[in-house]
């Protein structure tokens, strides 16, 4: 071999020994990389993993459901009805606990500050969740996620309104004529200011250009009460409350609240129909857990609470409340709340109605 040869031959080796360097230099960095890169992905798998199975066996405890309103009404009934079926579905106890107050405030102020694993849930209604938004002025625009995870609807049944037989009007359209001839004059009952039934006058007298008085109860019975004596003309009732003066005939419908007629009353006209188009008002009721829950928790509790509204037993009991199951997933039921409150504020706002007592 020439010495030029041997000259090129030597750089050829050194040329190969640099690439065999940096390649080995590369090697060492992806020995260093890879594995990190890994744990990071095996950490989130396991994490995933260990969320996947603690919401499979939830619950391994007592649940309690909080109902913050006194014992006895539509928001108790739908609770024990929740509680006895996903009790035979789970295992463990399910209770109902009361914490009435502040128009349903203080037990939507214990669930939101409870623990978030999904072992206190809230049963709340509309009227709950408004006196909620009203005690967060400064937050700008509500938001239900901010302060509750929400699980499912229960239920969105209509009011009905309903009238003293002494009322002269059997439709909405003569009642909003009545009204007009006698500003000021034509009474409407309701279970306190800011509750959905006052926002559901509210709501009438502004779309029909109406002034009537409201004149505050509180809660429905002594409304409903004072509406059979004639010391108050109308009244935006829950089903249950006026469906047996109703048939007795002390109490007339005007019409019911909902855009379309109730399947569990066909027979009865909506408001919408009878006289004032476009008019909606709906009570509802829902299942809510802490803000930040483990998502995979609250997604077995919209699916065990959907399979509990469709038992025979279930349906029946809601229907004594006027209501129809309408389970739905948290998603679906965050965006249903934070649209409708955001339609009962604005009501309120424009209206100068308080939602906070």
């Amino acid at each position: 071999m020439h010495d030029g040869d041997s000259g090129r031959t030597g750089l050829v080796w050194s040329h190969i020994n640099l690439a065999s360097t940096f390649d080995m230099t590369d090697r060492s960095k992806e020995k260093r990389i890879v594995p990190r890169s890994l744990w990071i992905v095996l950490a989130l798998g396991l994490s995933a993993f260990a969320r996947l199975a603690h919401a499979q066996t939830f619950p391994g405890g007592t649940v309690r459901i909080i109902v913050p309103f006194p014992a006895g009404g539509a928001t108790d009934v739908l609770g024990r009805v929740l509680s006895v079926h996903l009790q035979n579905l789970w295992g463990p106890p399910v209770v109902s606990e009361y914490r009435p107050g502040a128009a349903g405030l203080l037990g939507t102020r214990q669930v939101a500050s409870s623990p978030a694993d999904g072992y206190t849930l809230l049963m709340a209604s509309t009227g709950a969740i408004l006196a909620l938004a009203g005690d967060r002025p400064a937050a700008g625009l509500f938001d239900i996620i901010r302060e509750l995870a929400p699980v499912s609807l229960i239920a969105a049944p209509p009011y009905i309104l309903v009238a003293n037989p002494s009322v002269p009007a059997k439709t909405t359209a003569e009642l909003i004529a009545h009204a007009k001839r006698n500003p000021g004059k034509v009474s409407f009952g309701s279970s306190g200011v800011g509750s959905a039934s006052h926002l559901s006058g509210a709501l009438f007298q502004q779309m029909a250009g109406v002034d009537m008085l409201h004149v505050p109860y509180r809660g429905t019975g002594p409304a409903v009460t004072d509406l059979l004596g004639g010391r108050i003309d109308v009244m935006f009732s829950p089903a249950l409350t006026v469906t047996p003066h109703i048939a007795a005939g002390t109490l007339r419908v005007i019409g019911t609240t909902g855009s379309a007629r109730s399947a569990l009353f066909p027979d009865f006209a909506t408001v919408a129909e009878t006289g004032l188009p476009g008019y909606s008002s709906l009570g509802w009721f829902g299942l809510f857990a802490p803000a930040n829950t483990p998502r995979e928790i609250v997604a077995k509790v919209s699916a065990d609470t959907r399979t509990v509204l469709t038992l025979p037993d279930a349906k029946q009991r809601l229907a004594e409340q006027g209501a129809e199951p309408e389970p739905s997933t948290p998603g679906a039921f965050a965006a249903f709340v934070n649209a409708d409150i955001a339609k009962w504020l604005d009501l309120a706002q424009k209206a100068g109605i308080k939602l906070t007592p």
